[in-house]
């Protein structure tokens, strides 16, 4: 045979076995890795968290995230703002539509002050509160400072009408302190309303 014709007699027999060559296939192996992949028992799930009730795994917080701080209220603060409010609700929007400019510019700041003097001497000023009932009609009381703790009562501050001859009526703000019994008055400040009869207070 011709040396050509027998190089493609091999080449033909390489393709043909090749061909017609089929790998052994083991369907129970094949199986048994796919239920290795899907096992929730196997060590693939136990490296993800999951447990075996299929629960998501917990997130835990960024370590390098970052929150806002939570300012602290100044008591001191508060107390002032407060004893702002309980003077324009004892006022009235009738009285105080007149006097709140005078209000504002005369007898706060030296009720602030009056506040600032009260509690510094006291080393827990957190616990002192201010009423929220001022007197109304011709009562004198605006509010009271107290102790949460004991109830008890340590300033009161007070504004009464004065009726002066030949002038009219006036207010006097001013305050009392538990020091003393409460007996002295501690002048805060007069706002001058009129010759006549103010309203009541609230109204």
């Amino acid at each position: 045979m011709k040396l050509w014709m027998r190089k493609i007699f091999v080449a033909l027999i390489a393709v043909i076995t090749l061909g017609l060559y089929i790998p052994e296939f083991d369907a129970d192996v094949e199986a048994e890795q796919s239920k290795e992949e899907i096992d929730p028992n196997s060590d693939f799930h136990d490296k993800t968290g999951i447990n075996d009730h299929h629960e998501m795994p917990i997130l835990t917080a960024d370590p390098f995230e970052s929150y806002p701080e939570q300012s602290a209220v100044d008591p001191m603060l508060a107390l002032s703002e407060k004893a702002t409010e309980q003077a324009m609700i004892k006022m009235g929007p009738r009285i105080a539509g007149k006097v709140e400019a005078e209000f504002r510019q005369d007898i706060l700041p030296s009720m602030e002050e009056a506040l600032h003097m009260i509690m510094q001497k006291k080393t827990e000023v957190q616990y002192y509160s201010i009423t929220e009932q001022p007197s109304d009609g011709f009562g004198e009381r605006i509010f009271n400072i107290y102790d949460e703790r004991t109830g008890k009562d340590i300033a009161r501050f007070d504004v009464r009408r004065v009726k002066r001859p030949m002038e009219g009526y006036w207010f006097n703000f001013h305050y009392h302190v538990s020091s003393d019994g409460f007996d002295k008055h501690h002048e805060i400040g007069e706002i001058y309303w009129d010759k006549n009869i103010p309203p009541r207070w609230m109204t």
